[in-house]
C-alpha cells in the first residue's frame, strides 16, 4: 500500500472516530437531560387530548363545510336566494325554506315547483360522505292564529308540514331512520312579528314562516 492510501484510510478512520465520539457525547447529554426532568403525566394526556381533539374536529368540520358549500351552490342555481338560505349553528348546517316557496296557502300540500331544487339537496344528502348525517325536520309558523277544520292550531299546521315534507325526502331516497321532525309552531321566531305595540310585521312573519332542516353529525 501506497503512503498516500495508507494516510488517506488514516485519516478517514480518524474522522469516524471523532464522529462516533460527538455522538456518544450527544446521547449521554440527552439521557441526563431526560434524568433531570419530570414528565407531568396529567399535562401530557391534556396535551394528548387536545390534540386528539383537533383532528377529530378537522374531520367533522371538513364535511360539513363542504355540504354547506354545495347547498348554497344549488339554491343559488335555483335562484331562490330569496325564500331559501344555509347556515350554521352549534350542530351542524341549517337549511331554511320559506312556507311560501314550499307550500300552498294554508296547506301542507308542496308546491310543484320547489320539488327541482328538493330533488337536488336529497342527491347531495345521499351522498355516502353524507350518509350518516342526522336530519331533522322542523316546522314553523308565525304568530296569526291557525284556525281551520284540517289544522285547528299552528301546531297541527307546523306538524303537518314537517311531515309533508319529512315524506318528501322519503320519496326522493333519504332513509327514514335518518330522519326526524318536530313542529314548533310559532314558539321559535327568526325574527319580531310584531312590533312592541302590536303592530305586525308582514315582511318578518312571512320569514318565520317556514321549513327547517337541521344535518348534522349523528
Amino acid at each position: 500500500m501506497s503512503k498516500f492510501a495508507k494516510h488517506n484510510k488514516e485519516a478517514a478512520e480518524d474522522w469516524l472516530l471523532s464522529y462516533a465520539d460527538m455522538i456518544t457525547l450527544l446521547m449521554a447529554f440527552f439521557i441526563v437531560l431526560v434524568s433531570m426532568s419530570k414528565i407531568d403525566a396529567g399535562k401530557y394526556e391534556e396535551v394528548q387530548a387536545g390534540m386528539a381533539k383537533d383532528v377529530g374536529n378537522r374531520e367533522v368540520t371538513k364535511p360539513l363545510q363542504d355540504l354547506k358549500s354545495e347547498l348554497l351552490g344549488e339554491v343559488a342555481g335555483a335562484g331562490v336566494e330569496d325564500s331559501v338560505d344555509v347556515g350554521k349553528d352549534d350542530k351542524g348546517i341549517v337549511l331554511n325554506l320559506a312556507s311560501g316557496a314550499m307550500f300552498k296557502p294554508g296547506s301542507a300540500d308542496i308546491r310543484p315547483e320547489i320539488l327541482p331544487l328538493i330533488k337536488e339537496i336529497t342527491g347531495t344528502l345521499s351522498q355516502k360522505r353524507f350518509e350518516n348525517y342526522q336530519i331533522e325536520i322542523q316546522g314553523h309558523t308565525d304568530d296569526t292564529p291557525v284556525r281551520t277544520q284540517q289544522f285547528p292550531t299552528n301546531w297541527h299546521l307546523s306538524a303537518a308540514r314537517a311531515l309533508s315534507t319529512l315524506n318528501l325526502l322519503a320519496e326522493l331516497g333519504i332513509i327514514q331512520s335518518r330522519m326526524k321532525i318536530a313542529a314548533l309552531a310559532d314558539t321559535a321566531p327568526r325574527v319580531p312579528n310584531h312590533s312592541d305595540s302590536g303592530k305586525p310585521y308582514p315582511e318578518n312573519q312571512a320569514i318565520n314562516r317556514r321549513i327547517e332542516i337541521h344535518i348534522y353529525p349523528r
